[in-house]
This record gives C-alpha cells, sequence and structure tokens, in this order.
C-alpha cells in the first residue's frame, strides 16, 4: 500500500452494473471534488466484470481497466480500496477476504454477505488493520448505518422500526391507493423496474429480513444474521386486508422491526406486513421510498428518510464510504470496527409482544361471539374491539383487533379458532405496529 506516498489512492472494484456504473461514472466526473475532501486523487485502477469486452454505452471509463481476474485485482499489491457491489456470497466473500488480507479496505454494499457472515469480515478487518464499511447495504442513499454506528453510540436504543425495500413498498402503496391487487401491483413494479423478473427475495421478506439484521447488530452491539429473524413476506396481503386496515385508520407496510426487550436482556428481531396508523411517521412512506423509525433514550425518535435502492443514491452511500476509508488511508487511522460486546440474546418470536388484527368468516347464529371471545380468553389475549359485516343470510365477517399479546398466545389462539366449527375459515392476521 502507498499510505505514506503522496500520489493517488488506487482503487479496485468489483462489478460494474447499475450501481457499479454509477460509482465509476461518479467516480470520474467529481474527481477534483472527491481528491479536495480525501486530501489525495483516487484513481480507478480496475474493474472486475465477467465479461470484459462488452460494450458500456457512454461510461466515462478506459476499457483496458475492465477485467475478469477479480481475484488478481483486489490482491494487487498497488490497491488501497476495494469496493464491492457484485452482491452474494460467493465469491464475494472470499473476494473481500483476500482484499483485507492484501491490505485493502473495504467499502460494500452486499446485504446478504453481511446478513450471513459479517463475524468472520470483521475479524479480518480487525486482523489485517483495514476498514470495512457498508452503509449501502440498508436504505441506498440514507444515510442511517453510521449514525447507529456512530452519532447515537453514546445513546441506548430501544426500537428500530423500518420500510427498508422499495419493492414491497411500491406494491402496497399501489395496492392502497389504486385499489390493485397483489399480481396486477406487483406486474406493474415489475414493467417500471422497481421489481426483478424473480421478485422472491423482495415479495417473501428475504432482503427485508437481511436488513433487519444488519440493523440489529449496530443499535444492540450484538451479532444477528438473517436466520435469527423471523421473516414473512406480503404474497398473502389481500385488498381485503388493505380495506380493513383503512377502516381502522392504518395502512399496510411491510417493516422491519429491531427492538430490545423490556428488561434489557434480550431482543427480537422480525420483518413481516403490518397495519400501522396514518398518525404514524412511516405511514406516509410512498411507492420505492425507504424510511427508519430510530427509537432512543436520550435522542428520543428519530426519523431517516430517502431513496432506499437504485443506482445513483446507491451509488452516493459508497462514495460516501470510500471517502471515509480514503481519509483513513491518508491519515494512517482506522474507522470503528465490529461492535458485539453486549451479545444480546435473540428472543423466539413467540416472545414478541404486539397488538394483532384477526379476521374471521363465521356462521352467523346466536352464541358466535361468545364462542371467539372465549378461545382469546382461553388464550388470555384481550379483545380491543369487534365489528361484523354481513355476507348473506347465514354468514358474517368478525373483524377482531386484540390488545398487546405474546405471538405464542395469539398463534395457540388462532389453532383454537381453527377448530371451532361456527368458524369457516380465519381469513387473515396481521400485526398492529407503531401504537402503545
Amino acid at each position: 500500500m502507498q499510505d505514506g506516498a503522496k500520489g493517488s489512492l488506487k482503487i479496485a472494484m468489483l462489478g460494474c452494473g447499475v450501481v457499479g456504473s454509477e460509482v465509476a461514472r461518479l467516480l470520474t466526473e467529481q474527481a477534483d471534488d472527491l481528491a479536495a475532501r480525501v486530501g489525495r486523487p483516487l484513481e480507478l485502477a480496475g474493474i472486475a466484470v465477467r465479461r470484459p469486452s462488452r460494450p458500456r454505452g457512454d461510461l466515462p471509463v478506459d476499457p483496458a481497466l475492465f477485467t475478469d481476474d477479480a481475484a488478481g485485482l483486489v490482491t494487487r499489491p498497488d490497491i488501497d480500496v476495494v469496493i464491492e457491489v457484485i452482491g452474494g456470497i460467493e465469491p464475494a466473500r472470499s473476494l473481500i477476504l483476500s482484499a483485507l488480507e492484501s491490505g485493502a479496505s473495504v467499502v460494500t454494499a452486499n446485504k446478504a454477505l453481511l446478513a450471513e457472515d459479517a463475524a468472520t469480515l470483521f475479524a479480518a478487518a480487525d486482523k489485517y488493520g483495514e476498514d470495512l464499511y457498508y452503509e449501502a447495504a440498508v436504505a441506498g442513499a440514507i444515510p442511517l448505518l453510521r449514525p447507529l454506528r456512530e452519532s447515537l453510540a453514546g445513546d441506548r436504543v430501544r426500537r428500530v422500526l423500518g420500510i427498508v425495500n422499495g419493492t414491497t413498498n411500491y406494491i402496497l402503496t399501489r395496492m392502497t391507493e389504486s385499489g390493485a391487487g397483489f399480481a396486477e401491483a406487483l406486474e406493474e413494479a415489475q414493467a417500471l423496474g422497481y421489481a426483478e423478473a424473480d421478485p422472491t427475495a423482495d415479495v417473501e421478506g428475504f432482503d427485508a429480513a437481511a436488513k433487519a439484521a444488519i440493523l440489529a447488530s449496530l443499535a444492540f452491539h450484538s451479532r444477528v444474521t438473517a436466520s435469527d429473524v423471523h421473516r414473512e413476506g406480503i404474497t398473502e396481503v389481500t385488498s381485503a386486508d388493505i380495506a380493513s386496515a383503512r377502516e381502522m385508520g392504518c395502512v399496510v407496510k411491510l417493516l422491519a422491526i429491531a427492538e430490545l426487550s423490556d428488561d434489557g436482556q434480550g431482543i427480537g428481531v422480525r420483518a413481516h406486513p403490518a397495519m400501522i396508523p396514518l398518525s404514524h411517521p412511516l405511514a406516509g412512506v410512498r411507492e420505492a421510498f425507504n424510511a427508519v423509525f430510530v427509537e432512543c433514550e436520550a435522542a428520543g425518535e428519530l426519523v431517516f428518510y430517502g431513496r432506499g435502492a437504485g443506482g445513483a443514491p446507491t451509488a452516493s452511500a459508497v462514495l460516501g464510504d470510500l471517502v471515509a476509508v480514503a481519509r483513513h488511508k491518508v491519515s494512517g487511522g482506522r474507522g470503528p470496527g465490529e461492535s458485539a460486546y453486549a451479545d444480546l440474546r435473540v428472543r423466539p418470536m413467540g416472545d414478541t409482544h404486539t397488538r394483532y388484527h384477526v379476521s374471521l368468516d363465521v356462521a352467523d347464529r346466536a352464541g358466535v361471539l361468545a364462542q371467539v371471545a372465549s378461545a382469546f380468553a382461553e388464550h388470555e389475549v384481550s379483545i380491543e374491539s369487534v365489528r361484523q359485516d354481513m355476507h348473506g343470510s347465514d354468514d358474517a365477517e368478525l373483524v377482531i383487533v386484540t390488545h398487546r399479546a405474546s405471538d405464542a398466545a395469539l398463534s395457540a389462539t388462532v389453532e383454537a379458532l381453527r377448530s371451532l366449527e361456527i368458524v369457516r375459515d380465519v381469513r387473515s392476521v396481521m400485526r398492529v405496529e407503531g401504537t402503545a
């Protein structure tokens, strides 16, 4: 490495897709400003891609910089910082570890890898004295991870509640505002480029769960992986759920939630659709935007809002990290590494307490409400409100909203309801968040 030299800092990049292309463009177009902010010029020294000879339009980068030898690029002795934007687990993990071992700091946007094996990456960064920064891994352009890691380091975070997936937020926005069903809204999102051809990672909640793990790790100074996160997607959200939320003065959002237990000895981490009241700051977050609501003991309530995906917004976060680690290269210092001292236990989902919205198809006859109420009481789930809608001469819908109860108690209640002769169907069960 050339830490003590006065020449340019050499940057290698892994991947040149939507995000990588924007990073390369901004590195070139803003070279003078970036050099002034860092104290040394930043020189793009190589870009590893699968097909180096593929035409790349008007991207202002010398074609000679492209290579298919990623392993060779990250271990070059002159490389100071490696930017990883290829995603996935392998070969990204091996390449990042090789870069750190070779004396290069790393900037990554790889949420899946961080949520699966951040501990290995941080251990390598500590061993070799390099930085590992990853602001772009959650919520795109929104400055979120660094405030959690640094600005709030003197405070105690109680809860993080966020909309961190633009695809699902767009779909739910369209279902709410236009009355579209899930399939129709998904098709529209795909046509506009907000959803992939295979949207599984988004609509089944895998993306949000990975980000929830990263947020929980930072907020609560504990190692949390994606496998620790309770995950549900939005594929089962219906127009009836949207309508019920509207009648309650709520909207449906896919939320990533990480919260400290009441006794401060554990954390709950989950990603699932939920109803939130229109008065909540997250309720007005529309279309592909992201927002994260953070509750702290001293700072109180904080909201981070902005574009959570896309080439330019994510590139902005990557470049912010690049400037930070490049400054450390110039000064000889390092940024903060992993903070996992608290080592809090991740609680099972059954221990989580929240409110619930339950919709039942029932027979319309005497004693139905009493039997339903008895099932809730038997499992110590208190009912807050009940609404009945008629569907023909002998069918009715019961919509029940509960007070706070454990997820285990609610699940047992639902099983008991399914066994009742008068309950023809449990149409939906949805959590209600963002309330006391």
